[in-house]
């Protein structure tokens, strides 16, 4: 069975011991607290795993401890998957980044822009013009999620049926009708506002290819990247691997058991934006594979250049997320000195994100409080896993990063050759 292991002493590889002793008793404490169920959190450099920590639980209530082939549900870290598949299609010349996304989807065709009011008496224009495939990619369409609860046309997409982004009993292709009908937030390219996009992307992948989601992930992605357990659904053995998922009690005194993502059978709805599962060995694989900048263990999956399109910010004017959000919930620190790639985050300015990070780190996160990041500037790649979906803020994000950012050892910017 693959499984993540350590394969090198952290000195070895040029971090601190101590450092990362402090990084798990961190988050150990919160897990003693009862504030996660438990973790796994892998470092690595130069390509090789210089440090593997589980600790706590998977399951409390039946006691299952956290293991390195521990499955997990990614959610919104499923975007990055969206994105490499697009451009796998633009390099073979199938896709292009400006291509208008009703060239594939022609209910997008007469896009229109809210311009005032809400509900029955929602004012709207056409759009000034289309909606592309980079737009998709960078959360800049104006589409939106139901959740939000900031603007008229977040309110259109629950009357619609689409709070969890999936129109009931739908579909890919019958929800991406539904987003169609919706206005759009704003004009397309002129603001961010993290979005449905990638489940559209999927759709259009879809289109293009003549592939479900699920089998073009598998053939272009999984299988030649060596991810056994990534995908939309898993099998009775896999199925005692996988993590109970968590959330906050209402009144603040722990965790309990909620509903996740359901993975026993093939979904109708094959969620680009959200949908898979993987475990700690499937993401290093991916990791290392935009690392290396498109090739792994002689698999090339894309050129360097496109790697690089990918991880550069591609915000207009290389703004970052709080100044270009589109509403005030995008206006958190840890949005400022960050920018957007093509289904990443891209660190532009360390000196004004919310924790330590290298210029052009690269990553995502996902809503369960999973997290992935690759900072090529030292060399690092990180992931963190656990599954809570917290009911409020919390600060693993920034004290992951705090922590990880201290492991360096001090004259050992770069990976030993």
């Amino acid at each position: 069975m693959a499984q993540l292991r350590q394969e090198v002493e952290p000195g070895e590889a040029g971090l601190d011991a101590k450092a990362l002793g402090r990084l798990d008793r961190h988050f150990a404490r919160q897990v003693d607290a009862g504030r996660l169920p438990g973790f796994l959190v892998a470092v690595a450099r130069g390509g090789r795993v210089a440090h593997l920590t589980t600790y706590g639980h998977r399951d409390v209530a039946a006691g299952l401890p956290v293991e390195p082939d521990t499955l997990w549900r990614i959610y919104s870290m499923t975007k990055p998957v969206t994105a490499v598949a697009a451009l796998l299609l633009m390099e073979e010349g199938r896709l292009a980044l400006d291509d208008p996304v009703a060239r594939y989807l022609p209910e997008f065709a007469d896009a229109r822009v809210h311009v005032e009011g809400s509900g029955e008496e929602v004012r709207t224009r056409p759009a000034a013009g289309p909606i592309r495939i980079r737009h998709l990619m960078t959360h800049t369409a104006g589409l939106t999620f139901a959740f939000y609860h900031a603007h008229p046309v977040d309110a259109l997409y629950r009357d619609a049926g689409l709070h969890s982004s999936v129109a009931p009993g739908a579909d890919l292709a019958r929800t991406v009708e539904v987003y169609a009908r919706m206005p759009l937030q704003f004009e397309p390219g002129t603001q961010w506002n993290y979005s449905v996009a990638s489940n559209v992307l999927g759709r259009i992948i879809e289109v293009v290819s003549g592939r479900p989601l699920d089998e073009f992930f598998a053939e272009r992605i999984f299988r030649p990247l060596g991810m056994p357990d990534a995908g939309f659904r898993i099998d009775d053995e896999q199925a005692g691997r996988l993590a109970e998922l968590y959330g906050e009690k209402e009144d603040g005194s722990g965790i309990e058991p909620i509903p996740g993502l359901p993975l026993r059978g093939r979904p109708r709805f094959l969620s680009g934006s959200g949908g898979l599962a993987a475990s700690a060995y499937d993401i290093h694989r991916f990791m290392e594979m935009l690392r290396r900048r498109g090739e792994l263990d002689g698999v090339r999956l894309l050129t360097p250049e496109t790697v690089a399109l990918m991880t550069a910010n591609q915000l207009p004017g290389n703004a970052d997320l709080r100044s270009f959000g589109s509403h005030p919930a995008h206006d958190a620190p840890g949005n400022e000195g960050v920018g957007f790639g093509l289904g990443v985050s891209v660190v532009i300015d360390p000196s004004r994100t919310q924790a330590p990070s290298g210029i052009g780190t690269f990553g995502w996160s996902g809503v369960a409080t999973t997290t992935f990041w690759v900072d090529p500037s030292r060399d690092l790649t990180v992931q963190f896993l656990t599954q809570l979906r917290p009911r409020r803020s919390h600060t693993v994000y920034p004290d992951l990063k705090r922590l990880v950012h201290e492991v360096v050892a001090p004259g050992s910017r770069q990976s030993p050759r």
